[in-house]
């Protein structure tokens, strides 16, 4: 299961809002090869499933995963900070063994 912070739920709905989603609409969440780790983080808002997706709902927020990428990101938590240290979502994986320093890729 991938579950979403109380912060990234408020980012979440405030930016479904602003984009004038309906009630289909959901955020994507995915991994692909790249980064100086090897992978890298996908993330995007979205409304057309694929045959291949699993969804998942936590605090109200859809969370749509291709089959391959879920196997990465078991267990994890998407976050939201609007800090100035860094503004922005990131993905508390468990998976992960190494990360970079920006936090946007990892390796298993």
């Amino acid at each position: 299961m991938i579950t979403v912070s109380e912060s990234a739920k408020s980012k979440i709905q405030s930016v479904l809002t602003e984009e004038g989603a309906t009630e289909n609409s959901f955020i994507r969440v995915g991994v692909e090869s790249g980064g100086c780790s090897g992978l890298n983080y996908k993330l995007k808002f979205d409304h057309e499933m694929k045959p291949d997706d699993q969804i998942f709902e936590d605090k109200g927020v859809k969370i749509v995963v291709d089959k391959r990428s879920f196997l990465y990101l078991i267990g994890t938590e998407l976050d939201y900070s609007g800090g100035l240290n860094g503004k922005g979502f990131t993905f508390n994986n468990p998976n992960a063994n190494r990360t970079c320093g920006c936090g946007e890729s990892f390796a298993v």
